[in-house]
């Protein structure tokens, strides 16, 4: 459901293929949020089948014709009722974590192995969120400088999980 959501608040910011909807989750909410081709492709299917979304076919100049999907007033007022509900708290899942949990068994090397690619993960993260940072233009609306904000606290999320890896390596020296 909250897949459907978030590609709702996608179509309604611009209409969009499902290719420009992956293009937008692997490059601006993947900090947030997750969602395969095939999810997605899915997802607008049930939200066209719900009347939520429509589906405009535009000839391609040369090209294979592109599937436009467009929000509709009610996929707004569905969006809008997300939007102004409660906070539906998810559970987070995080297999790192759990590894690492469990890892009381694993040898020293091992475990400073599991530490390390942990560590450049996040390191290739920050970097790739603060270039995008950068790149952004100055917020000249709310909803621009929401955005950004969700793109803010991903960065600080990856800085404070550097900072503790970087603690829990020297904690386990």
């Amino acid at each position: 459901m909250i897949l459907a959501r978030i590609i709702l608040g996608l179509l309604d910011l611009a209409p969009m293929t499902g290719y420009e909807i992956k293009r937008h989750c692997d490059t601006t909410i993947n900090h947030f949020w997750y969602a395969d081709k095939a999810q997605i492709y899915r997802t607008l299917s049930q939200l066209t089948d719900d009347g939520l979304a429509t589906l405009e076919t535009v000839p391609g100049a040369g090209a294979p014709d592109r599937q436009v999907h467009h929000i509709t007033d009610r996929g707004r007022e569905t969006l809008y009722g997300w939007l102004t509900s409660e906070l539906d708290l998810q559970p987070e899942r995080n297999a790192f974590l759990a590894r690492l949990f469990f890892s009381g068994s694993l040898d020293k090397p091992q475990v400073e192995k599991l530490l390390a690619t942990r560590l450049a993960s996040a390191e290739s993260l920050l970097e790739t969120l603060e270039r995008m940072r950068v790149s952004m233009p100055e917020p000249a609306d709310q909803r621009a400088r929401l955005r950004r904000a969700t793109l803010d606290n991903g960065i600080a999320h990856a800085r404070a999980e550097l900072d503790w890896l970087t603690s829990l390596q020297e904690e386990l020296a």
